[in-house]
């Protein structure tokens, strides 16, 4: 086997990444970042990059399979994904035979077998029939449209290029090819967006039948032109009061048409909860393809290169194009993990906590668990801790207190 040359990161007080540290263990999810753009949106921090030519993005699949091919012949661990997600940008904006040779190389490299959910991230302004048939030929079984809304103005206001009505038509073809897995991203709390706006997106979406619905509320990430207009004065964002009201307003309407919430901004009907992010927020490993993109393996995260030719480089090199490698302390992974369950509806459950960090949850938070639920704010049953109606309106105020609990208990790091 060749040993990869350690990689030094872009700081200073880095070290190097001990690749042979890491455990000879199967991954579970496979994460695709593919950055190419039509059009950047004003609202998004996801790395991505417009005015692509095809022969950028021919190169850019060699690339990805060579990475692939360093994880699956130069590391120990074992990539088996059951869970694969081609995020991006867009990745539907891949020529169809790019996209096929990715799909067959990724096949050819890594064993799939295991696989039972493979989303990909579709714009509905890109898909065809084609392009949908293509997907399910090669064992996609999940698309995720990004609709944000379904009003003209507000589309406008986050610079989303689609038409309303193309959602709908993606939908249609999706389901004529004979995809049954289908998610529609919309976004709460848009500049000058009302309850009856909202409530009709809401309705709208509802009425495709989709089997998973996620709704965000908008965040002003720094340097994207949103937050920049925000600081500007150039548009009146709007109230806190009215974002905790749509979110209420959301989850009443959702679970009205059989689509309950297992984490605060998903809702599924039975059993088709996004397999791949409930891997994220219970602390299973993946790896990760694709500038930007972010591993973790074992307690062991780190980052790809944040720019297409500086990853395009590393890649040439022979070398994983990380940038920030984390060796997390189990404090760390105690209170990380705390977070991101904290999120699900089934809340931190105690048998998948003291399974993925060795600690029992109810001693270890025993005060911090004690003085949320005097004030209402999270419930205890024999199973799990979980935020109450309440609770969610301060979701990530109480989450940080399990964060900054992990690191002040006197455990063993």
């Amino acid at each position: 086997m060749t040993t990869l040359t350690p990689l030094t990161l872009n700081r200073p007080t880095s070290t190097p990444l001990d690749l042979s540290g890491l455990p000879a263990e199967p991954v579970d999810g496979l994460y695709v970042h593919i950055p190419f753009c039509a059009h950047k949106c004003h609202y998004c921090d996801f790395y991505s990059i417009t005015r692509q030519g095809g022969d950028r993005m021919t190169a850019f699949v060699d690339r990805l399979l060579t990475e692939a091919r360093i994880w699956a012949s130069h590391l120990p661990v074992r990539v088996q994904p059951k869970t694969i997600f081609f995020g991006g940008g867009t990745p539907t904006l891949l020529p169809i035979r790019e996209m096929d040779r990715l799909l067959n190389g990724l096949n050819s490299i890594f064993d799939l077998s295991a696989v039972n959910e493979w989303t990909v991230e579709a714009n509905p302004a890109t898909v065809t029939t084609e392009y949908c048939q293509t997907l399910k030929d090669h064992g996609v079984n999940r698309l995720s449209f990004g609709a944000q809304s379904f009003d003209r103005s507000e589309l406008a206001m986050l610079e989303r290029h689609h038409n309303p009505d193309d959602v709908a038509r993606s939908v249609d073809i999706a389901s004529s090819v004979g995809f049954a897995r289908l998610n529609i991203d919309l976004i709460y709390a848009i500049p000058g967006q009302s309850m009856a706006s909202w409530a009709q997106s809401l309705k709208k979406t509802i009425s495709l039948e989709t089997t998973h619905i996620s709704c965000y509320a908008l965040t002003y990430e720094p340097n994207t032109p949103m937050a920049v207009k925000k600081r500007l004065g150039l548009f009146v964002p709007a109230e806190d009061s009215l974002e905790i009201e749509m979110m209420r307003f959301t989850r009443t309407c959702l679970a009205d048409a059989g689509l309950q919430a297992y984490e605060i901004s998903n809702y599924a009907t039975t059993d088709q909860e996004c397999r791949h992010n409930l891997m994220y927020w219970t602390g299973g490993s993946y790896a990760s393809l694709g500038p930007s993109a972010s591993s973790h393996v074992a307690g062991v995260r780190w980052k790809n290169r944040p720019h297409l030719g500086e990853w395009e480089q590393a890649i040439d090199q022979g070398n994983l194009p990380a940038t920030d490698v984390e060796h997390l302390s189990p404090a760390t992974r105690r209170g990380e993990l705390a977070m991101l369950m904290l999120r699900l509806a089934g809340g931190l459950n105690f048998d998948v906590f003291a399974t993925r960090t060795g600690c029992d949850a109810r001693s270890l938070y025993r005060d911090t668990i004690d003085r949320f639920t005097r004030v209402g704010l999270l419930e205890t049953s024999e199973n799990a801790v979980r935020l109450t109606e309440a609770g969610l309106s301060v979701a990530d105020a109480l989450a940080s207190e399990f964060l900054t609990a992990s690191t002040v208990i006197p455990l063993e790091t």
